[in-house]
């Protein structure tokens, strides 16, 4: 069954993936920002959800070395969940931010630091070489030379592919003068338009390099569970369709453009089902433009 490839698919360079992802964050039970943590799930089970996504089609996972808590890492559980997988499937990771054994936040790494990050990823992820690492910038005004020492490991074999997170369209252009960029990853929603504003999802487009939203099905809450939904017009397009309030945001954006990938990341199985079936939702031009239309408390 490949079902995660309704929705098409897109090059990472020189590696084409179905535009249906899967996000590892939420595997350790621990969030980002802790506004999400809860119990780690089983070691068992979280291999058998990988299985399942990548039996549903999923073949482009994202991670990060920084994504544990005490008791779980996802780049472990992905190493694990790989091992029958290994050449099926693109990991994404990210280099930048860091967190000591304790799991408090770091500064951000310096370049000549990303070396041990990338080596860290490998390590933990069981390769010789990573898919693809995304430097995700911590408001750094320029983030040339971070991605000059990223080049470099890229040159030197340890990377195939480069992206970035977190970042404005200035960066983009900056890092292109060093090396190609087949990624970026924003926080992006139907309630969070940052990268429209910016010009940062038409730019990618434009570009033909892969925009990656994350936080997609969020609210303005983003990580954490988006508060119960009060859009009526959401819940309409919804009805219209069969689907989950969640799975309209995750058609939505993928109807930003073909260059959209999606990544949306769960514990339940029956959530992942949901979330992969969405790239088949095809919103019509009225639903969309129902959805884009601003509330009238915005006025």
């Amino acid at each position: 069954m490949n079902a995660a490839a309704a929705a098409g698919t897109w090059k990472l360079g020189d590696m084409e993936v179905n535009r249906v992802g899967y996000g590892a964050m939420r595997l350790t039970g621990n969030g980002m920002m802790r506004n999400s943590a809860g119990t780690p799930i089983d070691r068992d089970a979280a291999v058998r959800l990988l299985h399942s996504a990548f039996e549903q089609g999923v073949n482009h996972i994202d991670t990060a070395a920084f994504y544990f808590s005490p008791l779980r890492s996802a780049n472990e559980l992905i190493n694990r969940a790989l091992a029958s997988w290994r050449d099926d499937v693109v990991v994404v990771t990210k280099v930048g931010p860091g967190r000591d054994p304790s799991g408090e936040w770091l500064t951000m790494a310096r370049p000549e630091q990303l070396r041990g990050q990338v080596e860290e990823n490998l390590r933990q992820l069981g390769r010789d070489h990573l898919d693809v690492v995304n430097l995700r910038s911590d408001g750094m005004d320029s983030i040339a030379e971070h991605f000059g020492a990223l080049a470099e490991l890229r040159a030197a074999g340890l990377v195939r592919h480069l992206g970035l997170s977190n970042v404005r369209p200035q960066h983009v252009a900056e890092a292109r003068e060093i090396a190609p960029v087949v990624c970026v990853q924003n926080a992006y929603s139907l309630d969070w338009r940052r990268a429209d504003e910016s010009g940062l999802v038409d730019l990618c487009r434009e570009q033909g390099i892969a925009f990656v939203p994350f936080f997609a099905v969020s609210g303005l809450r983003r990580e954490a569970a988006p508060a119960p939904e009060q859009d009526a017009r959401l819940h309409t397009v919804a009805r219209g369709h069969g689907a989950t309030p969640a799975q309209i945001r995750l058609a939505w954006t993928l109807h930003r453009g073909p260059h959209i990938l999606a990544i949306p990341g769960t514990t339940n199985p029956a959530h992942l089902a949901e979330n992969i079936a969405a790239g088949a939702l095809r919103l019509t031009e009225e639903e969309r433009t129902l959805l884009d239309k601003p509330d009238e408390t915005d006025n």
